[in-house]
């Protein structure tokens, strides 16, 4: 993702998120730390047509790593993107040398939630309300070692 990317992104997050949309200065202060050497790493998916259908970013800091965001544009959801997007994040996790890689989801988003356990990610513990300002509880879910190699990132629905 790069600064050109942030008006389309932000199109699709505030129609994916619309109470909880970050802002287009969250954005602006991520991609800041995108450089060598920074805290940040952030991905686009785009359609055949180079529009954007999907994004993820991660924040990796002393050994720890957590996800920032992933989102799908409704009408690409199914088709793997979101898999192909937490692929991504995992495998900077493990080259970032992550011991663990923590990320928040929503308690009523079930269909992230078997995303995300697929990849072998297991609950941790509960933020009450941490979704603004619908005061929606976040389930924390945890994924140690995160890894590099294909085999440890079969999305095991596929076999």
């Amino acid at each position: 993702m790069r600064w050109w990317d942030i008006a389309p992104v932000m199109e699709l997050e505030l129609r994916l998120f619309p109470e909880d949309a970050w802002s287009t200065g969250m954005y602006w202060s991520e991609l800041a730390e995108t450089h060598p050497g920074g805290t940040r790493h952030y991905t686009v998916a785009t359609n055949a047509d180079g529009a954007i259908v999907g994004y993820a970013g991660l924040m990796a800091i002393a050994g720890e790593g957590d996800v920032q965001t992933i989102a799908v544009d409704e009408r690409h959801q199914g088709a793997g993107l979101g898999a192909a997007l937490l692929t991504d994040l995992i495998r900077e996790a493990a080259r970032r040398g992550c011991a663990e890689l923590l990320l928040e989801v929503r308690v009523d988003n079930p269909r992230a939630q078997q995303l995300y356990e697929r990849f072998g990610f297991q609950p941790v513990g509960i933020r009450r309300g941490y979704y603004q300002p619908a005061n929606v509880d976040a389930l924390v879910m945890r994924l140690d070692h995160p890894s590099t190699d294909p085999k440890d990132l079969k999305d095991t629905r596929h076999g």
